[in-house]
């Protein structure tokens, strides 16, 4: 199993990234996925998940609103769209596989810095 994030960086607050995560390694169609997030000095924090097909997707209070989950299993790929960033979203940010990760990838880091 092998994921792999990118499109992290630094933006200003109120700015926008998407985020990127390829699959390998496994059935992407047959698996729900999550995006993490871990901030310095504290512990992981589930963000959002989506079911197989794409019908389903869930969010965190935090970043409910500003955050957007989607997949594209023709391109084994899994995205975050995110808006409104606030400095309270820098962080790590992981592609998983389930709802209960059982794996993750090794994360790209997202900076919102005035």
């Amino acid at each position: 199993v092998q994921l792999v994030e990118s499109g992290g960086g630094m933006v200003q607050p109120g700015g926008s990234l998407r985020l990127s995560c390829g699959a390998s390694g496994f059935t992407f169609s047959n698996s729900d996925m999550s995006w993490i997030r871990q901030a310095p000095g504290k512990g992981p924090e589930w963000v959002s998940g989506i079911n197989t097909d794409g019908g389903r997707t869930l969010y965190a209070d935090s970043v409910k609103g500003r955050l957007t989950i989607s997949r594209d299993n023709a391109k084994n790929t899994l995205y975050l769209q995110m808006n409104v960033l606030k400095l309270e979203d820098t962080a790590l940010y992981y592609c998983a596989r389930g709802w209960n990760p059982d794996c993750w990838g090794q994360g790209t880091q997202v900076t919102v810095s005035s």
